[in-house]
């Protein structure tokens, strides 16, 4: 109920128009990297440093108008070029709703070749999300587009609430592919996503075991402690390649932990969100943990 409450305000123009304005001061910026790709470049510096990758990813989604998209498109060419520019460890992530999806399957194909074209140009990569249900199959359908002409350049993401996942993961499986999963952080219904965080979590560890060893390099997205202590044993016990996989995490949050992991000579990388249009992005992350909505309060308090 805490979630579908969190979730449904992004539809109520009055709270989104408030939490534009003062969001950032009353604790989105903990979430965010910054409005700017400069502010964003400084954080990915700085985990670089710690010896983790990073993700950026332009914040935003649901485009409705060409032009739009194609600004959006032009934002990730950029971005690629100052990541090789600026020398850093990083990749991209993007979403096919921001590239044009809403308008055309065709829209959405051709920016991200583009996209695609220059991260091979570069040696780099791009990770395409995964968004709500209605999206998806179009999502994994350009995928497998992407993926035949850039194998090396382009990866995808799944998400362990939905029932379909496993026979996703298990068609993705038939040629190796590079997969982030992740729990799944959109409200869908109980007809198609486990209501239960116990069974999402069980699925979560079925996906990533499967993931491993059916030859994919897997992104384990997750903060639990408890699933990265099992999927630490399970590489152990079944003498998985550390370079077949790597931990991952969103900004923000327990960052200690994902040193310790890169310590300890794993492969790590954080997803860093930056830009102006970071509402539903943050929603996301409060309707995640009743802590996180417990850490903007505090915040308003003190203003």
């Amino acid at each position: 109920m805490f979630r579908q409450i969190i979730l449904g305000l992004g539809n109520n123009w009055l709270v989104e128009h408030t939490m534009q304005r003062y969001g950032m001061q009353l604790g989105a910026k903990r979430f965010v990297a910054g409005a700017t790709l400069d502010e964003a470049i400084r954080v990915v510096r700085d985990l670089n440093d710690k010896g983790i990758g990073a993700t950026l990813d332009h914040l935003g989604e649901s485009v409705t108008q060409l032009t739009e998209a194609n600004q959006a498109r032009d934002s990730y060419l950029h971005m690629l070029d100052v990541i090789h520019r600026e020398g850093i460890h990083s990749h991209v992530s993007l979403k096919l709703t921001m590239m044009g999806l809403a308008l055309s399957k065709d829209v959405a194909r051709d920016n991200l070749k583009q996209i695609v074209d220059k991260a091979r140009e570069y040696g780099n990569f791009v990770r395409i999300d995964m968004e709500d249900s209605p999206v998806i199959s179009d999502t994994l359908s350009l995928f497998q587009e992407a993926w035949g002409g850039y194998p090396q350049n382009v990866g995808i993401v799944l998400q362990a609430y939905l029932y379909r996942t496993m026979e996703d993961l298990k068609t993705m499986s038939e040629t190796s592919k590079n997969i982030r999963i992740v729990k799944g952080a959109y409200m869908e219904p109980a007809t198609i996503a486990f209501p239960s965080k116990p069974d999402v979590d069980d699925n979560y560890v079925r996906l990533v075991k499967y993931s491993l060893t059916h030859g994919n390099f897997t992104a384990v997205a997750t903060h639990d402690q408890l699933i990265i202590g099992q999927i630490l044993r399970f590489v152990k016990e079944n003498h998985i390649s550390s370079d077949t996989f790597e931990f991952q995490m969103l900004y923000g949050l327990k960052q200690s932990l994902l040193e310790e992991l890169a310590k300890d000579g794993y492969q790590t990388r954080v997803y860093i969100p930056w830009g102006r249009d970071w509402y539903a992005y943050y929603l996301r992350r409060i309707a995640e943990r009743p802590a996180n909505l417990l850490f903007f309060a505090r915040n308003l308090i003190k203003k």
